[in-house]
């Protein structure tokens, strides 16, 4: 495998995991939940995901062939008037996802070396990745801490428990 396979399953495989646990966050939430805020000038996961959704629809649609933002991107907006709906929040969430997973799946050897460009500077492919890789993990982390903080007691921990590590390392180790 060449390193821009290794790259792209490497960023599938990462990109997976962020959303995978932003959705099991999701599955622990109530329809009300995904509007909490700590305070009126923090965001909700509704807010956050309407953030989200916004950044990979204007940067991965039509990934090598216009900038990342797109001029029908209003980056202000997407942190006001959140989805009214788990569902729509859902269904714009999984869209959004689609573009990233659709685009990724266009990267080949050919057009590796190609220049993307996001807000009018120049990146490589790999750091366009890398970019939206860490950018997504920012707001993905906040969103599993938001649904930690909401459910408290009831919160189904999507790692290793505290004080379960020893247990985890010796059913990983077992055949070691």
């Amino acid at each position: 495998m060449n390193y821009q396979e290794q790259l792209i399953e490497s960023a599938l495989f990462e990109f997976n995991r962020y959303k995978g646990l932003c959705d099991t966050t999701f599955e622990q939430l109530a329809e009300e939940d995904i509007h909490w805020q700590r305070s009126e000038t923090d965001n909700s996961i509704a807010i956050i995901v309407k953030h989200m959704v916004g950044n990979m629809l204007s940067r991965w649609t039509n990934f090598f062939t216009e900038d990342g933002e797109k001029p029908w991107r209003d980056r202000d907006t997407e942190f006001e008037n959140a989805y009214k709906t788990k569902k729509e929040m859902i269904i714009a969430w999984e869209e959004s996802w689609e573009c990233l997973f659709t685009a990724l799946a266009t990267i080949t050897p050919k057009n590796f070396d190609t220049h993307i460009k996001i807000r009018d500077q120049q990146h490589t492919v790999t750091q366009a990745i890398h970019r939206q890789l860490t950018h997504y993990a920012y707001h993905c982390g906040q969103i599993v801490l938001l649904g930690k903080m909401i459910k408290q007691e009831q919160w189904v921990s999507l790692s290793i428990a505290k004080g379960k590590s020893s247990n985890f390392n010796k059913t990983m180790f077992k055949n070691k």
